[in-house]
């Protein structure tokens, strides 16, 4: 495989809330007997879910296919008020691990709707975040994603709210915010922009290096919303071949050249490393850099009192001082470390 130098874009792969939503689950599993059930896919990524699955994690779409008294995770896209309510009626110990961001859209939701606004959702049809989020307001809620479903929206009586999925791209979201804006011209958005910093700042990094490139491998799943937008982008962006790909074996022997990379929010940094391996470029790899993130989310509560009693017992146990042993440090354990070591 002839390839001169891989651009490699940082940021790349995990963000924050897919970081702490897999430790979470890999704290669940470690701790319970198997299997450890978990609502939806925990994170859209095939690799990442196939670990849990060897690990004895039973992913499913209906809280009532969980035994009662099991152990239950809800995923990191955020759940429908009532799935969670069965959640905590039905399980043993639950867990939300949804992204603290989606949280803030449900939130707008719920006081936008209390407030008698009649909501304008960007979103795509069917999309787990999406259907989490319109179920907190279900009759004051209206999907769309296109300007041609803005303009199928009746005038409403109510004054009208805009808000978005946060896995969008900059260019799902600009031209239909654009249209609802001049239907809508009075309508609130939030002083925060909904948009994920995680997904604009792959976005942004991608962007950086495409004009450079001969190739531009997305290392990503196909239902993982952020990975797609990516692709979309590379190609937007001019780009003559663009690749997605779960894991190395998918690629094809005849790349050459410039090779950009990245990874969607959701993709293991050890893909990474495969995919570089595979490419082998002659001249080495180059990091194209556009920003540094540094956000951290914690583990969901819970999961925090959990690891405070195991780590208290641990220390009793074995006859130490538990005011002075040290403290576990959450945030300087990566996500894809957990994987590895499950």
């Amino acid at each position: 495989m002839p390839v001169e130098r891989v651009l490699l874009a940082e940021p790349r792969g995990f963000c924050a809330g897919v970081e702490m939503a897999i430790k979470a689950l890999a704290w669940m599993v470690r701790t319970f007997d198997e299997p450890v059930y978990c609502y939806h896919e925990i994170v859209h990524n095939r690799n990442v879910v196939e670990r849990f699955r060897d690990r004895g994690v039973v992913f499913v779409d209906d809280i009532a296919e969980v035994p009662e008294g099991s152990p239950i995770m809800l995923s990191a896209h955020g759940s429908a008020p009532e799935v969670v309510a069965a959640a905590r009626e039905r399980g043993s110990f639950v867990v939300d691990s949804v992204c603290p961001l989606v949280t803030k859209v449900h939130h707008e939701v719920k006081v936008r709707a209390g407030k008698g606004y009649r909501i304008v959702y960007v979103g795509h049809e069917g999309h787990e975040e999406a259907v989490g989020t319109m179920a907190v307001a279900p009759t004051a809620i209206s999907r769309v994603e296109s300007v041609e479903e803005v303009d199928a929206l009746p005038e409403f009586s109510e004054p009208v709210a805009l808000l978005a999925q946060t896995t969008l791209s900059h260019r799902d979201w600009d031209a239909v915010a654009v249209r609802v804006r001049e239907r809508f011209p009075e309508v609130w958005m939030p002083g925060r922009s909904d948009l994920c910093f995680a997904t604009t700042n792959r976005q942004a990094s991608l962007l950086e290096l495409a004009a450079d490139c001969d190739v531009i491998i997305v290392i990503g799943s196909a239902n993982s919303s952020n990975t797609m937008a990516l692709q979309r982008l590379a190609v937007e962006a001019g780009c003559e071949r663009v690749l997605r790909v779960n894991t190395a074996d998918e690629l094809p022997d005849d790349i050459s050249g410039v090779v950009g990379l990245t990874a969607g929010a959701s993709a293991p940094e050890s893909l990474v490393e495969e995919v570089v391996e595979r490419l082998s470029p002659r001249e080495g790899v180059h990091a194209i850099r556009v920003t540094t993130e540094d956000e951290y989310f914690p583990p969901p509560r819970n999961i925090r009192d959990l690891q405070h009693a195991i780590e208290t017992a641990c220390t009793a146990l074995l006859g130490g001082a538990t005011l002075s042993r040290p403290k576990m440090d959450d945030r300087s354990l990566p996500a894809s470390h957990v994987l590895a070591e499950l």
